[in-house]
C-alpha cells in the first residue's frame, strides 16, 4: 500500500467517524429535547381528573368513611373498593373481590405517601394525602393476593400489608345481597 492509498484510506475513516459522530450527537440532542418537551408538558398540562379530599377530616366524613370502607356492589352494577393507607395499616386490611370483574379501586392516604401493590397483577398505585387515586383492576383467578405497602412510609413500614380475596361471582353476590360494604377481615 502507497502513501497516498494510506492517506487516501485515513481521509474516508475520518470521515466516516465524523458522520457518525454527527448522528450521535443528533440524536443524544434530539432525545433531550423530546425529554424537555414531555417534562414541560407535563408540568403545565396537569392530569385532566384530580380529586382531592382533606386528609386530616377523611375519617369524619365524606366517601372514606369507616362504614364506607370495602367492596360494594353499586346500584348500576358496577364494584368499587375504599380503602385508607395510614400508618402502618390498610383499612379494610383484607377486600374481598368478584374474579373475572371490572373493579375500581379508590383510595387515600391519612397520613404520608403510601403504595398499594397488589402482587402478581398489575395494580401499584400511590397514596398521597390529600388526594384520591383510582385504579381500574381485574382478576382472572380466584385466591389470596398481598397487598404490602410498597412506599417506605417510616419504621412499622415492614409491617404494612393488607390481602385482596378474589371469590366466585355467584359468591360475591350472595354477600353483597345484604348491601353494606364487603369485607374479609377476621375470616
Amino acid at each position: 500500500m502507497s502513501a497516498e492509498e494510506t492517506h487516501r484510506s485515513v481521509e474516508v475513516a475520518a470521515r466516516v467517524e465524523r458522520r457518525w459522530a454527527t448522528i450521535a450527537v443528533i440524536i443524544v440532542v434530539g432525545m433531550a429535547l423530546l425529554a424537555a418537551f414531555a417534562g414541560i408538558h407535563q408540568a403545565t398540562m396537569p392530569q385532566p381528573r384530580v380529586e382531592i379530599t382533606d386528609p386530616s377530616r377523611i375519617h369524619l366524613s365524606g366517601e372514606f368513611v369507616e362504614s364506607n370502607l370495602g367492596s360494594v356492589l353499586e346500584a348500576n352494577g358496577n364494584i368499587t373498593v375504599r380503602a385508607i393507607g395510614q400508618q402502618y395499616s390498610f383499612t379494610p386490611a383484607c377486600i374481598v373481590v368478584p374474579v373475572d370483574t371490572p373493579i375500581t379501586l379508590r383510595a387515600t392516604s391519612a397520613d404520608v405517601v403510601h403504595g398499594i401493590l397488589i402482587q402478581g397483577t398489575n395494580v401499584n398505585t400511590m397514596l398521597v394525602p390529600g388526594y384520591i387515586s383510582e385504579q381500574l383492576m381485574r382478576f382472572a383467578e380466584t385466591g389470596d393476593y398481598l397487598m404490602p405497602c410498597q412506599e417506605f412510609c417510616s419504621f412499622g413500614h415492614e409491617g404494612m400489608w393488607g390481602k385482596v380475596k378474589v371469590i366466585d361471582k355467584a359468591d360475591f353476590a350472595n354477600r353483597a345481597k345484604s348491601g353494606g360494604r364487603l369485607s374479609c377481615v377476621g375470616q
